[in-house]
Parts: structure tokens; sequence; C-alpha cells
């Protein structure tokens, strides 16, 4: 079975990047010249995932606006014979794509906000996307994901090697190697202080999961912080089913910092094709 449903936990207030994010999500802050939640989305689609489910609060009705039809640009981009600008704007939904929009009424934790999804997710595997961690890879991070989930058939959570100091923004694993790249998790603790962590193996924000999660994130006592995390279903899962952790191929951008945001914005600026040349020798100049 192919993973074709993907939930976006999207209803957080964003209060590190105020007062950018006072009237808008955090998720719309844009990385050169795409907001964070498209390059998520597109990355999800790049892995033949068509069914979007977004998991909102009430104050997000920008993201659905950005992916729903915009009549009256279209046809003022149409009239003005700007057919690259059209095609843009019509590109940010296919036409083969759903968007599904849930609310998430109360912000009880990421595992919470995946359970809101679960009626829409039904019993089948399913991808979970955190737009805060800007993915870049070739193929895309959840494409590699999905072909690992193809062969092996178990949940599946992106991880890196993070610095011992910062163990404690993370959910961390433990376990044994299955090859170079892919790792049978015995144990997952979330934010463990460094000298209590079990690894260095940090998860990202992409997971595959199997729908036999809901059950364990339903049932589960509150973690960190007084939230449902969702690292605590996956703990339970790993009582009933294999869980491994992917070694991706790649490089995150922690976009839930000023920092990482930062980052994201020079590199990838860098990286464009018709930016990159002049935003190079313009960084040269900077004294």
């Amino acid at each position: 079975m192919n993973i074709k449903k993907a939930i976006f936990p999207v209803a957080g207030l964003g209060t590190r990047f105020l007062p950018a994010t006072k009237a808008q999500p955090k998720e719309m802050l844009p990385v050169v010249d795409k907001p964070l939640i498209q390059y998520a989305v597109e990355e999800a689609y790049a892995a033949g995932v068509r069914e979007m489910i977004f998991v909102t609060g009430r104050h997000k009705r920008p993201i659905e606006d950005h992916f729903d039809m915009t009549f009256e640009l279209e046809v003022a981009l149409e009239q003005a014979g700007k057919a690259e600008l059209l095609h843009v704007v019509r590109s940010v939904k296919p036409d083969d794509m759903d968007c599904i929009y849930v609310r998430q009424a109360q912000a009880l934790g990421l595992g919470h906000a995946v359970l809101c999804g679960q009626r829409l997710i039904g019993n089948e595997p399913f991808a979970v996307l955190l737009a805060d961690d800007l993915m870049v890879g070739q193929p895309s991070v959840l494409a590699q994901m999905v072909e690992q989930y193809k062969e092996w058939r178990v949940s599946i959570l992106a991880v890196q090697e993070v610095p011992a100091e910062h163990t404690q923004r993370y959910g961390i694993v433990a376990g044994t190697a299955v090859n170079d790249r892919l790792v049978n998790i015995e144990r997952i603790v979330e934010k463990p202080k460094p000298e209590e962590a079990p690894s260095r193996l940090g998860v990202a924000g992409r997971y595959i999961l199997t729908p036999g999660v809901f059950h364990e994130i339903a049932t589960q006592q509150r973690g960190v912080g007084g939230e449902i995390q969702l690292t605590d279903g996956i703990a339970g899962l790993l009582r009933r089913e294999k869980v491994f952790a992917y070694r991706y191929e790649g490089k995150r951008y922690d976009c839930g910092s000023k920092e990482g945001f930062l980052q994201a914005n020079v590199e990838l600026a860098l990286a464009h094709p018709q930016l990159g040349p002049g935003f190079r020798e313009f960084l040269a100049s900077v004294r």
C-alpha cells in the first residue's frame, strides 16, 4: 500500500516569531519566495501523497486561502498576459491534490494534533510532516522514507545526529542497526536531558506511521509539558510493532527558530537559479 495521506499539524501559535506571527500563521512565513507550508506540501506531493490533511487553529485561515483558487488574481494575470506567473499561482495546488482542514480546538500537543486526523486517515498508513522543519533532499526526504516503507512495511521516523547539548529539543531514539541508514528502535524518549539521553539520534519532523499509533495516543497519559506527545504514542506502538529510524539524505533547516529560518533563506536564495548569482555577489560585498 502506498502512502496517500499526510497530516500537517499547523495549529501552533508561533510565539517565537512574534510580532511577525501576531496576525499570520508561522507556516506562512516565506523562505525566499514560498511559504514554509508549501515546501512541506510539495515534499509530500513529490512522495506520492495526494490527500493533505491540515490540523488547524482558529487563526489559520491564510493557509486555507493559500491552497484555494484565487479567481480574481488568476483573471488579472490572464488578462495581463502574465502566463508564467499564472502557472506559478495554479501550481500551488495541482488538480489531483485534495486539501482537507480539521480544527484542533485546544493546543494539547503534537500527539493530539495527529489524533485529530484519525477519522480522515482511517485504517491505513500515513505521513506526518512538520512545516517548521524545512527538509531539502534529492529525492525528497519523505520520498526516501516512502521507499523504505514499501520495503519494510513498518513505521519509520526520520532521524539525524544532534549535539549532546541539544537532546532536550528532540525525541531521541536508540536501538539496533538494521543497515547503515536504518535503526530498529528499542527506546524513544521525549526531550531528555543530555545525561539521560539514550543516544544522539534526534527525530526530525518527518514520520510514516501505521494506524495502530492512534490507539496508543488516545490511551496514554499526558507527557512532557502536560501535553499529549506523539513520541509517547510511538513508544507505546513499539510494544506491539517494529518502528524504524531512518538516517535521511539531505539537509534540515529548523525554521521554528529565527536562526534556522534565516539560514534557510540565505542558503535557498543562493541555490535559486535566478536569484542566486546576484545574491552571492551582494553577500560578498557585505561588511
